[in-house]
């Protein structure tokens, strides 16, 4: 298929989770990509042919340098960005291991509460994922 600007950008990732290891208590991580200045849940283009599932956990993995176990899956955001369409599918997932090191997409991570997490959050339509990911907690 050739892209052109009408074609729409396929996209993946996860709201990546763990338990504090201070106190037990939920934090969500955000990533800093210093090309836009925004806070954003870590995610990327989908590779040709790629599952989209696997190329959440592969963006997880590249972003954050976590290990992840996907859980449900959360809504799928629809947005235009540099004038074209594009979908974002995304996941739960619980961190299981992994060390971040800054590069030049992320340089920085942050493990927030999903209060500050919302709060961080740069674009509005990110925000309701925090809800999407508290009801499949509590389901799971």
């Amino acid at each position: 298929m050739t892209e052109t600007k009408d074609t729409t950008v396929q996209a993946a990732g996860c709201l990546l989770w763990r338990r504090s290891p201070v106190d037990g208590a939920l934090e969500l991580c955000l990533v800093h990509r210093p090309k836009y200045d925004d806070w954003s849940w870590p995610k990327g283009k989908l590779k040709r042919g790629e599952d989209p599932l696997a190329g959440a956990l592969r963006e997880v993995e590249e972003e954050t340098g976590y290990t992840a176990v996907p859980g449900a899956e959360l809504r799928t955001l629809h947005y235009m960005a540099n004038g074209r369409p594009k979908q974002v599918r995304y996941w739960a997932a619980e961190a299981t291991g992994g060390h971040f090191t800054p590069g030049d997409e992320v340089d920085r991570i942050l493990w927030l509460s999903p209060a500050a997490a919302r709060n961080r959050l740069t674009q509005p339509r990110d925000r309701e994922l925090v809800d999407d990911l508290l009801t499949a907690l509590r389901h799971a």
